[in-house]
C-alpha cells in the first residue's frame, strides 16, 4: 500500500497542493518523517533528499538485482535516510 507524502513536510511550510505530493511506500515514507536532507556519509556533507519533482530518479538511482544503488549524494543520503535496502524491502524485492 501507498502512503501520500509531502515532499516538503507541513512543518518545514509545505502544503497540500499537487506539486508537493508524491506516492510513497508506507516504509519510506515513515523513515523520511519530516527530514528534507540527510548526511551523505561517504562526504560527510548534509546533503538534500531526493525530490521526485525536482530530481530525475535515473541519474541518482540504479539497480544491482534487488539493490538500491546510486553514485550521487543525493541518491546515497536518500538511500540512507529512508532505509530503503532494509531487510524488509530487499524481501519484498526478491
Amino acid at each position: 500500500m501507498l502512503h501520500i507524502e509531502h515532499i516538503i513536510p507541513k512543518i518545514h511550510g509545505g502544503n497540500d497542493d499537487f506539486d508537493n505530493l508524491a506516492l510513497a511506500c508506507i516504509d519510506c515514507n515513515l523513515h523520511k518523517g519530516p527530514n528534507l536532507t540527510g548526511i551523505d556519509a561517504a562526504t560527510g556533507t548534509v546533503t538534500e533528499l531526493f525530490h521526485p519533482r525536482h530530481h530525475n530518479w535515473e541519474d541518482h538511482f540504479a539497480w544491482d538485482e534487488i539493490y538500491l544503488v546510486s553514485n550521487t549524494a543525493i541518491g546515497r543520503t536518500t538511500i540512507r535516510v529512508l532505509n530503503m535496502n532494509s531487510e524488509d524491502q530487499l524481501a519484498l524485492r526478491s
